[in-house]
């Protein structure tokens, strides 16, 4: 398990590889001004109608 500082740092470098520095900070920005849940934005957007099986096969693409 990743340390919070470690994690944090990692996080923010993704964010910023793949929105860039305006971006990932406006991101950051929305997410400490905006109420937001992430439980309920995963339930509402993420894997939306798939199966358990399609899930898996797409974590197994991610991974290749």
């Amino acid at each position: 398990m990743t340390n919070s500082v470690a994690l944090l740092d990692r996080g923010m470098r993704c964010l910023h590889n793949e929105l860039g520095i305006v971006d990932a900070e406006r991101f950051v920005a929305l997410l400490l001004r905006e109420p937001f849940d992430y439980t309920e934005w995963r339930r509402e957007h993420l894997f939306v109608g798939m199966s358990l099986d399609e899930i898996i096969d797409e974590a197994g693409k991610y991974c290749k």
